[in-house]
C-alpha cells in the first residue's frame, strides 16, 4: 500500500505564535491567520490575533490592516480600494473564497480563519502568486477584433439588448476567487484556463461588434482549456460580484456545438 504524504516543507505547524488581546478587552474576536516567508525556510504557520471588536472597524480587512498597524507589521496582503471594486484582498476566510473588504466580521461565527486562495503558490503570508492566472486570462485576448473599419464619425454601436448581454461579464473583477475554488482548475491549472478567463472569452464572444468568434472559438476547442469544466459550480457559489462563470461556460460549449451544424 502506498504511504501518500505532504512534503515536509509544506506541513503547516497549526501552533504559531499568540498575540493576546490588552486586558480588560471586552468583545474579543481571534484572528488564526496563514503565515508563511519563503525567505525564512521555515514551515508555514498558523499566527492568532486577539481583537476587540469594538476597536475594530466592520470587516475582514479592517482586522488585517490593524493586525499589521498595531500588531505585526510583517504581516502581508494585498489590498487597494476597500468597496470591492479592485479584486486585490480576495482570500479564503473559514474556508470560503472572498474579498476581505465585503466580509463583515459580525457574519463569521468562531474564530476567523483566514489563508489565501486555496491551490496557489503562495509569495508571502497571504499573497497568492497570480502570474499563471493572469496569462491565462491574457491567452483569450480580451479585447475587440474587428477587420471592418470604424465608422470615420461615430462609435461601433449596439442595441440595448446587446450590451445587456455583455454588461454582467463585464463586471468582472479578476480577484480570482472562483478559479480557486474550482477542483478541475486545481488539478489542471497549467493546461486548463479556469472560470475567469473563460467568462473573459465568453464577454467577447458574445459581443456583437467583435468579428473573431470563430477564431476565438478554435482557440477555445481544447480538452483542457474548456471541457475541465464540470459544472461543479463553486466557481458561480463565490463570486463576489454575482456573476455566473459556469452558465458563460456552458453557454461557448453550446456555440461549439452549434457551428458543428
Amino acid at each position: 500500500m502506498a504511504d501518500l504524504f505532504l512534503p515536509a516543507g509544506s506541513r503547516v505547524d497549526p501552533h504559531g505564535k499568540v498575540h493576546k488581546a490588552a486586558p480588560g478587552a471586552a468583545a474579543v474576536r481571534s484572528f488564526r491567520i496563514y503565515r508563511f516567508d519563503p525567505d525564512s525556510g521555515q514551515n508555514p504557520r498558523i499566527d492568532t490575533f486577539e481583537l476587540d471588536a469594538k476597536s475594530c472597524g466592520p470587516m475582514v480587512l479592517d482586522a488585517l490592516i490593524q493586525i499589521k498597524g498595531q500588531v505585526d507589521s510583517s504581516l502581508t496582503f494585498r489590498r487597494s480600494c476597500r468597496e470591492g471594486i479592485c479584486g486585490s484582498c480576495a482570500m479564503n476566510i473559514n474556508g470560503v473564497n472572498r474579498l476581505a473588504c465585503t466580509t463583515a466580521i459580525s457574519d463569521l461565527g468562531g474564530d476567523v480563519k483566514i489563508y489565501p486562495l486555496p491551490h496557489m503558490p503562495v509569495v508571502k503570508d497571504l499573497v497568492p502568486d497570480l502570474t499563471n492566472f493572469y496569462a491565462q486570462y491574457a491567452s483569450v485576448e480580451p479585447w475587440l477584433k474587428t477587420r471592418t473599419p470604424a465608422p470615420p464619425d461615430k462609435e461601433r454601436l449596439q442595441a440595448k439588448e446587446e450590451q445587456e448581454v455583455i454588461d454582467r461579464p463585464s463586471a468582472c473583477i479578476l480577484c480570482a476567487c472562483c478559479s480557486t475554488a474550482c477542483p478541475s482548475y486545481w488539478w489542471n491549472s497549467d493546461r486548463s484556463l479556469g472560470p475567469a478567463a473563460l467568462l473573459a472569452a465568453y464577454r467577447w464572444i458574445v459581443d456583437t461588434r467583435d468579428e473573431a468568434t470563430g477564431e476565438r472559438l478554435d482557440a477555445l476547442n481544447d480538452p483542457f482549456k474548456l471541457y475541465r469544466c464540470h459544472t461543479i459550480m463553486n466557481c458561480t457559489d463565490v463570486c463576489p460580484k454575482d456573476l455566473n462563470p459556469a452558465k458563460a461556460i456552458a453557454v461557448i460549449k453550446k456555440k461549439m456545438i452549434e457551428r458543428q451544424h
